[in-house]
């Protein structure tokens, strides 16, 4: 395993998930979105569900990011939220586990100290990330402990509400990578190969990029907004 997670340095993570509403939701299409995505250069895959994961396993011999998108009422978070999650990720055994890192409480009121704590008491060789959205909750992150400390939530909570991953350079990124002891991987928003390889030569370990190769509706969207 630490082989595989190693070779995602200074590499791209391609993020292959569709949502039950989204038109191309199926594990079977999430297999074949992965296998592309190596064909296309691709040294990672982050996925969502144990299905799509086991899916993708079948497909790709490569390092996988693990999540399980839930609701919870009364939590704004759902990224991995749960032990719950964890449990169901663990039946395959994903080379790493992401889990939402921001100040919001999880379901039964646990904060990210409790949950990671959870979490490495009974899966205490698993390689966690931690999803942050600021640069408190990053460094918070790697003070616990986390493997993998991602930007993926930049500009999707209220307390980052119009930030940009991007903004003055990535100072957002730069901020963390200057003072974090562990790895670091930008997602979110990273949308152009330009700023894929800025955020490398910046010092991130790896880079997600999801939307823009995965998510062909918003791919087109653009496109045809741009025709209007």
């Amino acid at each position: 395993m630490k082989q595989k997670v190693e070779q995602l340095k200074g590499k791209l993570i391609v993020s292959c998930q569709a949502l039950p509403h989204e038109p191309l939701h199926s594990s079977f299409i999430m297999g074949r979105m992965a296998l592309a995505a190596k064909e296309g250069g691709a040294f990672g895959i982050r996925a969502n569900t144990k299905e799509d994961i086991r899916e993708i396993q079948s497909q790709v011999n490569l390092p996988i990011i693990g999540i399980v998108k839930r609701d919870y009422e009364g939590s704004k978070v759902y990224i991995t939220p749960t032990l719950r999650e964890i449990e169901e990720l663990m039946e395959v055994k994903p080379e790493i586990i992401a889990v939402d890192a921001t100040i919001a409480r999880r379901p039964g009121g646990l904060t990210i100290d409790d949950f990671f704590y959870q979490i490495k008491e009974k899966y205490p060789d698993q390689l966690l990330m931690a999803d942050c959205s600021t640069v408190d909750e990053a460094l918070h992150a790697d003070e616990l402990g986390f493997d993998f400390i991602g930007t993926t939530m930049v500009g999707y909570t209220e307390q980052s509400k119009n930030d940009r991953i991007e903004a003055n350079d990535f100072e957002i990124l730069r901020t963390i990578v200057a003072n974090a002891k562990h790895l670091i991987i930008a997602e979110g928003n990273i949308n152009t190969p330009e700023k894929a390889r800025r955020v490398i030569d910046l010092g991130a370990y790896s880079v997600v990029v999801g939307s823009i190769i995965t998510r062909p509706q918003l791919i087109t969207k653009a496109f045809a907004e741009a025709l209007q």
